[in-house]
């Protein structure tokens, strides 16, 4: 039997690009909670180590999807490097105040302008669009991505955390500035997939984002992203109040596990449930699947109720970028599947942050009540999004 994500690799040049790309998303996962981690160790707790990253989160928002609207209109090669040298730069002053110990007010600073890195993730799937428009690879393509970017959320982060812990404080941003320069330069070498410029329609100049139904996906990417922040945080805090502060690690594999898998077995299945269902229910088993988080006393029950949690991330994120793919013009592609990750890396860093505050407030447990509010969202999304999508679906 054929392998489907085997076959895509066909294409000249495609392994060279995905493998650079992967190293170049990382740092959008790492960067966050490596913060957190790092400056929680240095000030001894989470509000100032929230606020930054939360900083950084925001600032993501506002610039990553303003740099894939350059990248549509000037090409990957030419702004990817500036973008990059941009906000690696800051990233490494804001170590470097962090060491020196500048005042509180240069880490807001240089959080913010670290918000300029681009959305690597998004520039890997233009490149599988230019190779496989209109082929039935794509949408293959699009799933081995989703996946790749499940990996990068769920294991980005324990890395992070570990470097800071088993190394030095800073060791966490730092990897992930070194990989952010490392593949953005390989990445942009690869010119033979490096997809053209669009041309803008006439009277298409504004941002995907006014779409009703591309703000629906990031809200309800964001609430899923908020789910990964509390349990990245969370699991951490926990497992030093059982005094096993190295079962964390073990509880967040468990959690990259149970979702890789799930999301590699959806990504080569060929369902005929018309997307925008298939979207409802996994927003609705997403927000479920929250729910045993609140039950977990100890870490062998943390680590089942985390892997029940993540069954269901990456096969919605699968979903979700399908269904960007259907609604937005070709020439805003990037700038549309930016969107969503950048609601993924906001949720994210906002999860870390607010279970951070609430765990030093109330202890570890109690940063599941904030993936329970991110569970509460995703499903009110998730079913606004299915009467807004499935208008003009056919009937079963």
């Amino acid at each position: 039997m054929a392998n489907p994500y085997r076959e895509l690799f066909n294409a000249p040049g495609s392994r060279a690009f995905v493998l650079a790309g992967m190293v170049a998303r990382m740092p959008i996962s790492m960067t966050g909670i490596g913060l957190i981690t790092m400056l929680a160790q240095l000030h001894g707790g989470y509000a100032l180590a929230g606020g930054v990253a939360a900083t950084f989160a925001l600032a993501t928002a506002l610039c990553a999807p303003q740099v894939s609207r350059l990248v549509d209109r000037f090409g990957q090669g030419r702004v990817l490097p500036l973008a990059a040298g941009l906000g690696g730069g800051a990233l490494l002053a804001l170590l470097l105040c962090t060491r020196l110990q500048a005042p509180y007010w240069t880490l807001f600073v240089f959080a913010a302008l670290a918000g300029c890195m681009p959305s690597m993730s998004a520039m890997v799937r233009a490149r599988w669009t230019e190779l496989y428009r209109g082929q039935p690879q794509l949408q293959t393509a699009y799933a081995l991505e989703s996946v790749l970017d499940e990996v990068c959320f769920i294991i980005g982060p324990p890395l992070s955390v570990g470097l800071c812990v088993v190394l030095f404080p800073e060791a966490g941003p730092l990897a992930a500035l070194l990989m952010l320069a490392i593949g953005v330069s390989v990445f942009v070498l690869q010119k033979a997939t490096e997809p053209p410029v669009h041309p803008h329609a006439e009277g298409q100049g504004g941002s995907i984002i006014r779409s009703g139904e591309i703000r629906l996906l990031v809200l309800l990417m964001l609430a899923m992203g908020i789910i990964v922040g509390v349990v990245d945080v969370v699991s951490v805090a926990f497992a030093q109040q059982q005094g096993q502060p190295a079962a964390a690690s073990i509880v967040l594999s468990v959690y990259a596990i149970g979702s890789c898998l799930a999301g590699i077995v959806f990504g080569a299945l060929k369902l005929s449930i018309p997307l925008p269902r298939l979207f409802m229910y996994g927003g609705i088993a997403t927000a479920v699947t929250t729910l045993p988080l609140l039950l977990a006393s100890n870490i062998l029950g943390l680590a089942l109720a985390v892997f029940v949690a993540g069954l269901f991330f990456a096969p919605t994120l699968i979903v979700a970028m399908a269904l960007v793919e259907r609604i937005v013009p070709a020439a805003k592609l990037t700038e549309g599947l930016t969107w969503l990750v950048t609601g993924l890396s906001i949720g994210v860093a906002l999860g870390a942050a607010g279970s951070g505050v609430l765990v030093d407030h109330f202890g570890a447990r109690s940063g599941f009540w904030l993936a329970l509010v991110g569970g509460v969202v995703v499903l009110g999304a998730a079913l606004q999004s299915y009467r807004h999508l499935s208008r003009g679906e056919p009937a079963d």
